[in-house]
């Protein structure tokens, strides 16, 4: 089987982009768990954090699914959806369009460059709960908002929600960041445990200056990453619940990326959060897959390169120059 591939990233949030619309590869759920194993790998195959696959919708312009390096799929990607929503649009001829997630239609527009020369589009990170059982994590209270869980640490003060992937957040200072301690919680609630029956994304937060925040994150299915979009949207709106940062106002947040920017609505009680950043192409490619009892064998065909991530290594230098301040 042929399949035709674009390499993209959002912040060096990496994916491999599979287009099922008009091709049709006949893939079922199990193809495509194959597929994100082998062609991931990073030092077997192509590499990547994971894939996203565009499929037809009856509801929306497109539907996207993400999975995993390791397999699993995710419910949404903000990194993700950037660059499948560039691709949607581009395709489509249209500045705009919605896209179909495991649990919501999301907004993606074309966006004024954050960066010179970098193509970028803002997507819309819904739904928001603070309910620890759409999460789920197993405590005996309804929210966890700023307060601390003995059985995970002892100093830190978390707050825990879903945009729609689960994430656990803590403000910390540069010494926590810089220690072991994230690495320790985050496999510690990624392996079976009591609190987190499903795992969940954990970020580490610190404070740059009023408008500007930098954000670490693990990863659940994956492990580190330079950056996890809706990580980021989530770490945003902790920042601004605790009156560091302000409603509807663009936040520049960090990560090991590059940067994105943020910003945090709420009507009535209800938070949306617009997630503005590159979506990046840096090559495309056709393989060829063949789907055996003992899993794929992969060759690449052709590669094309877009040159395109030599615009967004200056955005990243940036963001370098920027962060050394602190």
């Amino acid at each position: 089987m042929l399949i035709d591939l674009i390499k993209c990233h959002g912040s060096n949030n990496d994916f491999l982009l599979i287009d099922e619309t008009d091709r049709n590869y006949k893939l079922d759920d199990f193809k495509r768990r194959d597929l994100a194993l082998a062609l991931c790998d990073r030092e077997n195959s192509l590499g990547a954090d994971g894939i996203l696959f565009i499929r037809p919708s009856k509801v929306a312009d497109a539907q996207y699914r993400i999975f995993n390096s390791d397999g699993t799929e995710a419910s949404m990607c903000g990194n993700g959806l950037r660059c499948a929503g560039r691709y949607v649009c581009e395709k489509l001829g249209k500045e705009e369009a919605v896209i179909e997630t495991m649990k919501a239609n999301l907004k993606v527009k074309k966006h004024e460059a954050i960066f010179e020369d970098i193509p970028t589009y803002q997507v819309e990170i819904s739904p928001v709960t603070f309910n620890l059982k759409d999460l789920p994590l197993n405590l005996e209270m309804e929210t966890l908002i700023q307060e601390k869980i003995p059985q995970l640490s002892e100093e830190l003060t978390f707050t825990a929600l879903a945009v729609p992937n689960p994430h656990l957040t803590a403000i910390v200072s540069k010494e926590q960041l810089e220690s072991n301690l994230q690495t320790e919680l985050s496999e510690k609630v990624n392996q079976p445990n009591d609190l987190f029956p499903d795992g969940v994304n954990v970020s580490f937060i610190r404070l740059l200056e009023k408008g500007s925040i930098f954000v670490k994150t693990y990863e659940r299915g994956v492990g580190y990453t330079n950056a996890c979009g809706t990580a980021m949207s989530a770490s945003t709106l902790v920042t601004c619940l605790i009156g560091e940062n302000d409603l509807d106002q663009p936040i520049n947040v960090y990560n090991n990326g590059g940067m994105v920017q943020c910003a945090v609505h709420k009507t009535d009680e209800t938070y949306t959060i617009d997630l503005i950043g590159n979506a990046t192409y840096v090559y495309g490619a056709q393989i060829e897959v063949e789907f055996t009892k003992e899993g794929i064998a992969a060759d690449i065909l052709d590669q094309d390169e877009y040159n395109e991530d030599a615009e967004y290594s200056r955005l990243r230098d940036h963001a370098k120059g920027y962060l050394s301040q602190f």
